[in-house]
């Protein structure tokens, strides 16, 4: 049986899986400070970090952020001996029928196979692309923006909700003090 675990720096075992699965699977320039990480997994409220499991097994990560009107996908990723199984599918409906919100992530660009091959899996389970310009937000300091695009499911529409949804990622999430 499929399950989200929400976990803490406290489950040893579980918390360095995904960070090995988080820093396997992204480029550093994806994700933040693993010292910070730690930190937001701990005392962050609306960040939720969790361990996917398969009948009590890890076999990915998701950590996702709680908003006002949507909750935002951070990081998403299965482990690569359990990948092309369904588990992804079945992990993002397992999502949306849990947070009865919409959901919005970020994926890069469609410049190449991988990219495209990722924006049609999650149009696939329902999410609208917004081509629409979006920068990333450095993690670390040194870091550039990064030039990618928003992906949302349910009821959140780009021409209504691009600005609101950027502005509310950039502040929560890369606490950036400047919107690009």
């Amino acid at each position: 049986m499929l399950s989200l675990l929400p976990i803490t720096t406290a489950e040893t075992a579980l918390y360095h899986y995904m960070e090995e699965l988080l820093v396997s699977s992204f480029p550093s320039d994806e994700y933040r400070n693993l010292e910070e990480l730690r930190i937001y997994t701990d005392r962050q409220p609306n960040f939720h970090n969790n361990a996917i499991l398969n009948d009590g097994s890890p076999i990915g990560l998701l950590t996702y952020w709680d908003f006002d009107g949507f909750h935002y996908i951070e990081h998403f990723a299965i482990h690569p001996s359990q990948r092309n199984g369904g588990f992804g599918k079945r992990v993002l409906k397992y999502l949306c029928s849990l947070l009865q919100a919409p959901i919005v992530l970020e994926v890069e660009m469609p410049d190449n196979e991988m990219a495209r091959r990722r924006i049609g899996f999650y149009q696939r389970q329902g999410f609208t692309l917004w081509a629409r310009d979006y920068l990333q937000p450095p993690y670390k300091s040194g870091d550039s923006w990064l030039p990618m695009y928003l992906m949302a499911h349910g009821s959140l529409k780009c021409e209504k909700d691009f600005a609101r949804v950027r502005k509310e990622i950039y502040r929560e999430v890369y606490r950036a003090v400047i919107e690009k």
